[in-house]
Formats: C-alpha cells, sequence, structure tokens
C-alpha cells in the first residue's frame, strides 16, 4: 500500500511514477478523499471537545442551581455526544474508501525499469548457455514417446475438468526430484530456510501480498472463507505480519515448496495444451525479508539463486527486466528467467524474481526496529525457485532423443535413485 504523507507531499511524483505504468494521475481523488476523512476527523475532535467542556459545567449549573442552564448543558452533552458518534462513523467511512483506493493501485516503479507497454518492450540483460542442435525436429513435452504414459490428462480431466494432469512413474519421480533437488540447493548452498506452509489461509494473508482485493477472481475461496495460495509467497511473507523485528535478525531468508493454485481467469485459450499453464501446480518459492538498504542487492542474489538451478540442470536461459506495462501489481522491479524450450523453438518464464520495497509489509504492518532508532518498514521479496511442473517440461524436452527416450541432467541423477534415462516406453532406468 502507499504512504499517504508521500502523495500529499509530492502528488505529481506519484503520477508521474504511475503513467509509466499506463495509468492516469489519482493523486487528486487520493487527496480530495484523503481531506474529506481528515475533516470529519477535525469535526469529530471539534465536537468531542464541545462535550466535554459542557459535561464539565453540567455539574456547576447543578451546584449553583440554575436548573435551566442545567438542562441546556445536559441537553447540549446529549447533541454532542450523538454528533460526535456520527462523525466518528462518517471518518471510519472516508477512512475505508481511502484505503480500499489505495489498496488498489499498484506498486511504483523504479525509475531504472524500462518503459513500455506488454513483454514486447521488456530487456534483456543475461543469457547462459546455448541451445542444443537436434538431429530431428524436437517435438513439445506432451509429445514425446517415453513422457506419454506418465503424463495423463485424459484422467485428469475425468477427475477435475480442464488444465488439470495426472503424472505417473517414471514422470511423476522426475518431478518429485526436481523439488528435491531445488530445496537441497536453496537450502544447504544458498542459505534459505525451509518452510513447510497451510495452504489455506485467511483474507488477512491475501491482502498482506496484494492478492486481495484487486485479483480474487484469480484464486480458489472455500465455502468458509480460506483461500487456497496462488503460491507460498502468501504464506512466506505473512510470517511476519504485524511483527517489529530485531534489525540483526535481518534478512531473513525463506524457502518453501507447496502446492498452488490459481484459477487462471482471463487465459482461456491461452497455452491450453500440455502442463505448461494449469490450475494446480508445484512450486519452490523463494521469500526474503530484508532491511530497506539492502534490497536491491537481495534481489540480485535471489536472481542468482534461481538462475542456479537451470545451469545445475544445463538448461539454456534467458533473464529479462519486465517494463513497466509488464510488471505485477505488487512489484517495484522483476525479472523474469525464461528457460528453453525446444519443443515451441522459444524461451519461456519459468521464474519471476520481484523486490516490492515497503508495499506488502504496509499492507502487512511489518516492521523492524533500526539500533537506536524508531520502526520503520521492512522489504520484501520474492521468486520461483523454481516452478518445478514448468522445470520437468524443460528438462523432458531439452533431454528428447530421437528414438523417444529422455536422457536426465547429470546433475539430477543423485535425486533418481542414479537412474539416467526414460526409455522410449516411460520406464525411468
Amino acid at each position: 500500500m502507499h504512504d499517504i504523507r508521500q502523495i500529499r507531499e509530492n502528488p505529481a511524483a506519484f503520477d508521474t511514477a504511475l503513467a509509466k505504468r499506463g495509468l492516469t494521475g489519482l493523486s487528486s481523488d487520493i487527496l480530495t478523499l484523503d481531506e474529506a476523512r481528515r475533516a470529519k476527523i477535525l469535526a469529530a475532535e471539534t465536537a468531542q471537545a464541545a462535550q466535554n467542556a459542557a459535561s464539565k459545567e453540567v455539574g456547576a449549573a447543578k451546584a449553583k442551581g440554575d436548573e435551566a442552564e442545567f438542562e441546556r448543558l445536559r441537553a447540549l452533552v446529549t447533541e454532542k455526544k450523538a454528533e460526535v458518534a456520527r462523525l466518528n462513523e462518517e471518518a471510519a467511512a472516508e477512512d475505508l474508501r481511502l484505503r480500499d483506493m489505495l489498496m488498489s493501485i499498484p506498486n511504483l516503479p523504479f525509475d531504472e525499469v524500462p518503459e513500455g507497454a506488454d513483454e514486447n518492450d521488456n530487456v534483456e540483460i543475461r543469457r547462459w548457455g546455448t541451445p542444443r542442435s537436434f538431429d530431428f525436429k524436437p517435438v513439445e513435452h506432451y509429445e514425446i514417446a517415453g513422457v506419454k504414459p506418465g503424463m495423463d490428462f485424459e484422467t485428469a480431466a475425468k477427475l477435475s475438468g480442464a488444465r488439470f494432469v495426472l503424472l505417473r512413474g517414471g514422470v511423476a519421480r522426475i518431478h518429485r526430484a526436481l523439488a528435491q533437488f531445488m530445496l537441497d540447493l536453496h537450502t544447504d548452498e544458498h542459505g534459505l530456510t525451509e518452510t513447510i506452509t497451510p495452504v489455506l489461509v485467511k483474507d488477512e494473508a491475501m491482502y498482506g501480498t496484494n492478492q486481495l482485493p484487486k485479483f480474487a477472481e484469480d484464486s480458489y475461496q472455500t465455502t468458509n472463507g480460506w483461500w487456497l495460495i496462488p503460491t507460498s509467497e502468501v504464506t512466506l511473507t505473512n510470517t511476519v505480519a504485524g511483527d517489529i523485528l530485531d534489525e540483526a535478525a535481518l534478512p531473513i531468508r525463506m524457502t518453501s515448496h507447496t502446492q498452488c493454485f490459481r484459477s487462471e481467469a482471463g487465459s482461456a485459450g491461452k497455452d491450453t495444451a500440455g502442463m505448461l499453464r494449469q490450475h494446480q501446480f508445484e512450486k519452490v518459492e523463494m521469500v526474503s525479508i530484508t532491511t530497506p538498504d539492502t534490497s536491491m542487492s537481495e534481489h540480485e542474489r535471489m536472481t542468482n539463486c534461481a538462475q542456479a538451478v537451470l545451469e545445475r540442470l544445463g538448461l539454456p536461459y534467458r533473464t529479462v527486466v519486465l517494463c513497466t506495462g509488464d510488471m505485477g501489481f505488487g512489484a517495484r522491479k522483476t525479472h523474469d528467467i525464461e528457460v528453453w524450450l525446444p519443443g515451441q523453438n522459444t524461451y519461456r518464464e519459468i521464474s519471476s524474481v520481484s523486490v516490492c520495497g515497503d508495499f506488502q509489509a504496509r499492507r502487512m504492518n511489518a516492521r523492524y526496529r533500526p539500533a537506536g532508532g524508531k520502526p520503520d518498514f521492512v522489504h520484501t521479496l520474492n521468486g520461483s525457485g523454481l516452478a518445478v511442473g514448468r522445470c520437468l517440461i524443460a528438462v523432458l524436452e531439452n533431454g528428447q532423443q530421437a528414438d523417444g527416450s529422455v536422457t536426465m541432467p547429470e546433475a539430477l541423477v543423485p535425486w533418481l535413485g542414479g537412474k539416467t534415462r526414460l526409455t522410449a516406453d516411460g520406464q525411468l532406468v
């Protein structure tokens, strides 16, 4: 959420930053609501002061035996009490309107973020690995002969409908091995703390990481009000909600492997083939909680952690800085890492690593206390490390052979019990 004081002090800068996201200036509407709210608060305080003064004078009038003055003052106290209640209620309504408006406005991009309308304006900053040259035409993951026995969309559709998959046998084992490989790399070498979190959360958690109120239709809600998490960014980040942390405890670096759930609202007809875009999927998430002066260096560190997964697996990738028009709602800057998929002959997103500044911290009231200073808001960062299903796709497509078998990345073999190949009939050997 945005700091109303900064908007009051420099509304033009706020509107300029929003314009980079393609939004018209909103500071005038925000400040109008803010002024109405403050006017109601001031009026309530004035009425309260008048009530207090009249209350003190009631006793004096009674002691003097001035019944007329006593009755007048008593009526005034009653009148002012009702006025205070009414004005406080109106002030609370104005405050809620202002809060809802601020909650619905995206984060402001850093000055260094490239301006642009969509993904075509993203800027590549890094490329690693050389896409493999095939002596046959590579196919998409679900068309590989060895994959077909273990990737069942028809049965999943019978159970749950479109955009679900049932994995079996060798393919399921590879998927599990990838998640374990990622977790071990992040915990053993990158210093992240493994955390097992719930996948059902309350409204407050979804508000804290800006899924609510704007993106309710993108998530699933149970009949008793819980939300299924779209990513463990929600749970990991909210572990510090309402806290005042010691500066010495920062940075906090966490990772979690969870099921994730997204309704994919608005994506009808997009990536319907295969398991690239599913309603239910698994992800190894990374979250960092930092001080304001270290969040940018932490962003680079997290990006390197995600890239390291692909490098260990020998999967070519490129990293781009998202432009203002393609960046997520809560981000101030985002690196997208895109893995090479030979079956599609293109790079596809496998991780987004974002620095959010204090945007989420304000929504969660998550703060830290600098040594000898007053509490200030922490900065939050999140990133996929990686999306497990998409990593499975990349391993299968990049390792496919002409006979329909798939060669496993050498780095993954220890997590596969020494098995190195998925045969053309779907056996892991």
